[in-house]
């Protein structure tokens, strides 16, 4: 055991870190999520009228499940950014921070007064981590950008849906977990993890530009080096993959199940399970490329043996044969299983104003030194006096003044 482990008050590695985070909406507060899980203190920003996403239905007792997904384990502030003494606050804030997160589009926070130029010159180990749809710099930069409007730029959703049937092609369907946006909080906190680490060496901050155009491009993976190597867009594939077979959903006779066969040897184990041992050494079918030309007889032999039998009973029967499979689950039921609960990715937390609520736990976890669970996500300003008057050192009469300009609330 570590010295940590006996401690259940263990913050996580990133304790001491301050970030300061004016994001919003999703790519932003992701980002910022991430580092408040790893044990950042971060302190949100918000306008008066806080988070635009704390308006998003449902809501319960006033508060956004929107809100509530990526916001744990924050502190909040309001500061109105457009008087001159809220301003004033945050250069305050960002003198005293290790790094700033913000999703404005490019220009907004240097006509704020708030840009890097201006909070590097206060605080030289600053880490200013600005997160766009298309970046700094380029054509788009100026550009709106929502999830599916990243995901049609990008190619991913060209992708994404089901084959072309009988000449005629439907259109493509959007992820339906906004990877538009989440690519953001993937690459800005490793961008500024590394930036942390180079500080160590160089006293220095540095400016991070986080496009979340190049985040999924990055992503296209092996369909980027398709399209380089055929000259030729990737087609839909649907649930299936565009090499492997049998990889996919198929028909049970209560619902369906996914199948992931990958390599030659699973190939022999999907054979055993599906009672047709003699395919595995069938010539047609005993490589991933005569597998994948023969596309249609494999996903037929596999289809006619599950379509037999119900989702329990083809779980029960593909592991003992170590076959890569799984039922389609939905949110719930994957909250609520086994393997969901003996890791502890949901946990009770209390907060303010909805008292004990289930929210997701942190995804990683540190072996032999365990954090304490996550903070509930704040409510509106439920932060600004104390974190005025612990990093600030603003008393009691300096806050009520600051409320009563309006620059606080």
């Amino acid at each position: 055991m570590t010295e940590t482990s006996l401690t259940p008050v263990w913050s996580g590695p990133l304790a001491g870190v301050r970030v300061l985070d004016f994001t919003r909406v999703l790519a932003g507060p992701a980002a910022a999520l991430a580092l408040a899980d790893l044990g950042a203190e971060v302190i949100k920003i918000e306008p008066p009228a806080g988070d635009e996403t704390r308006g998003f239905p449902p809501i319960r007792d006033g508060e956004s499940h929107y809100f509530l997904a990526v916001n744990r384990a924050k502190k909040s502030v309001v500061i109105d950014l457009k008087t001159p003494e809220g301003v004033a606050l945050v250069k305050d804030l960002a003198a005293k921070s290790d790094v700033v997160i913000e999703n404005y589009r490019p220009g907004v926070m240097d006509r704020l007064g708030l840009g890097w130029d201006t909070l590097s010159a206060l605080n030289p180990r600053l880490i200013y981590c600005a997160i766009s749809g298309f970046g700094m710099t380029g054509p788009l930069r100026d550009r709106p950008s929502f999830d599916i409007v990243l995901q049609a730029m990008s190619g991913a959703l060209s992708v994404n849906g089901e084959p072309a049937k009988d000449g005629q092609g439907d259109m493509p369907t959007k992820l339906g977990i906004p990877l538009g946006d989440l690519v953001g909080g993937i690459n800005g906190p490793i961008a500024i993890l590394a930036a942390l680490h180079e500080r160590h060496a160089t006293g220095r901050g540095r400016l991070i530009d986080v496009s979340l155009m190049d985040g999924l491009l990055g992503l296209l993976g092996y369909y980027a080096q398709l399209s380089f190597f055929t000259g030729a867009d990737p087609v839909r594939t649907g649930s299936q993959h565009p090499n492997l077979v049998p990889y996919g959903i198929f028909p049970a006779a209560d619902g369906s199940i996914v199948v992931a066969c990958l390599t030659n040897a699973f190939w022999a184990k999907v054979c055993a399970a599906i009672e047709r041992p003699e395919c595995a050494d069938d010539p047609r079918y005993d490589s991933i490329q005569q597998r994948r030309d023969h596309r249609d007889e494999v996903n037929a032999l596999v289809s006619t043996y599950t379509a037999r039998h119900s989702v329990a009973d083809l779980v029960t029967r593909f592991a003992a044969h170590e076959v890569p499979h799984a039922p389609i689950l939905g949110v719930g039921e994957a909250l609520a299983q086994e393997q969901t609960v003996a890791r502890g990715m949901v946990v009770e937390v209390e907060h303010a104003t909805l008292g004990t609520i289930p929210i997701v736990n942190r995804p990683f976890r540190y072996v032999d030194a365990e954090q304490a669970p996550p903070a509930a996500p704040p409510v509106l300003g439920q932060h600004t006096d104390a974190v005025l008057g612990e990093v600030l050192g603003l008393d009691a009469a300096a806050i009520a003044g600051l409320r009563a300009s309006g620059a606080v609330g």
